[in-house]
């Protein structure tokens, strides 16, 4: 099958985005000291992070940066009875096994089918061709830029919102006065998420959260996972602003609002497991050091419990508040 590129059109969003076609910009340095009241709200969020979120608080309210075509690999690993990782260190994808084939999120960049999805998928012992669906974060290129691939060779079906269907056909033009980034190849128009409408594959079903923000049309997701046999809630924030420097106030109050939301319906849903698509505030791979020497019996490091995952999501509102505060 022949694909075309689209021409990337403007596009009047409510948020400023980061480039289209690439991974977010790496953060710059601050423009001036921080003044004492943002001072006090970064102390304020390290200290309501603990000691568990010290790193987080760290990454999003102080050194924030982009994912980086150079962050390493990591190695594909089985993390629940029914759920693997592929990918590296800032952008990751997970693989769901379920009774009817494979789901995955996210399908990194079209430049990393060949370099890593695929030979994870190998290393796992798991059939690409039995990808049935993936579903989407964002619509932002180094999430959807391996699905063309699966769409073409296996058939998957293709989950994003309608705001990043648009968003995706329609990029916005590039920041300050630059031309956008060239426009990746996109996949056929396909299914459309909906908070509220559950995208099922077999005995394995899956919530969609609106968290608009990152891009207009950003989702999280709830759903289970198992672990040794006991059924646990985890849950993935797919719109997570790692610089928060091209977001306009106006998108970062809207994110703002969208960790508000998702952080009820994840204490509703009694969500105990982070899986970030972007886990550099809470880094993979001493978690899959900790998994290459579990013992029965033994924590899944993955596992953090209820409070501590709404602490996770508080962390990131308190930083965001950090960054707003910064602007004025």
């Amino acid at each position: 099958m022949t694909r075309c590129r689209l021409a990337p059109l403007a596009l009047s969003v409510l948020v400023a985005l980061p480039s289209f076609a690439h991974a977010q910009a790496p953060a710059a340095s601050p423009a001036k000291p921080d003044s004492p009241r943002v001072q006090a709200l970064i102390q304020q969020a390290k200290k309501a992070a603990g000691a568990r979120w010290a790193d987080e608080a760290h990454f999003f309210c102080e050194a924030p940066r982009g994912n980086s075509p150079n962050d390493p690999p990591v190695a594909p690993t089985k993390i629940f009875d029914n759920v693997s990782v592929i990918g590296n260190a800032g952008t990751v994808v997970y693989v769901v096994q379920t009774s009817a084939g494979l789901l995955m999120f996210d399908s990194m960049a079209a430049n990393q089918v060949q370099t890593q999805l695929l030979p994870g998928f190998t290393q796992l012992g798991l059939d690409p061709a039995n990808v049935k669906t993936i579903v989407m974060g964002h619509g932002h290129a180094d999430h959807f830029g391996g699905s063309p691939y699966f769409q073409d060779h296996f058939g998957s079906t293709i989950y994003i919102s309608a705001a990043d269907w648009n968003l995706m056909a329609n990029p916005p033009p590039g920041r300050s006065g630059q031309p956008a980034a060239p426009a990746p190849v996109l996949p056929k128009h396909d299914r459309v998420v909906a908070e509220g409408q559950p995208i099922v594959l077999g005995d394995f079903s899956v919530m969609p959260i609106a968290i608009p923000g990152h891009t207009p049309g950003s989702m999280g997701y709830i759903f289970p996972v198992r672990d040794n046999g006991r059924t646990r809630m985890a849950a993935m924030y797919g719109g997570t602003i790692l610089n928060p420097g091209p977001i306009s106030d106006e998108g970062l109050q809207t994110y703002r609002t969208s960790l508000a939301h998702f952080k009820e319906e994840t204490r509703k849903a009694k969500v105990e497991i982070v899986l970030q698509n972007h886990p550099l505030m809470d880094p993979v791979q001493p978690k899959l050091e900790k998994m290459r020497s579990r013992k029965p019996g033994d924590p899944n490091p993955w596992v953090v419990g209820e409070a501590n995952y709404q602490t996770f999501v508080d962390v990131m509102s308190r930083c965001t508040d950090v960054n707003l505060a910064r602007r004025k």
